[in-house]
């Protein structure tokens, strides 16, 4: 348990964050997991525009800090990809 009076205020500090960063990174799945129906149904249109909309969410987790940019680049260039390949 913190004693000082400072390491008290960083445990309720680390508690908000995690509860910002616990709220991001749920959404940023929320917008994958869109993309993943779209593709799976095999709708083009709806996977286009749930990756329209994923990959920003993406990019912005990973300027924040709740993701690696490369993590959140190398997801949107595999989804890209899929949604390219389900055109072909």
């Amino acid at each position: 348990m913190a004693n000082t009076t400072s390491a008290k205020k960083a445990v309720r500090k680390i508690a908000r964050r995690t509860a910002v960063n616990k709220n991001r990174r749920s959404r940023v799945r929320s917008f994958v997991r869109k993309v993943e129906e779209a593709l799976a149904s095999g709708d083009k249109a709806a996977a286009e525009t749930a990756l329209k909309a994923a990959q920003p969410e993406l990019m912005r987790a990973a300027g924040k800090g709740v993701l690696h940019q490369n993590t959140a680049s190398r997801k949107v260039s595999r989804l890209a990809q899929r949604v390219k390949a389900l055109g072909a």
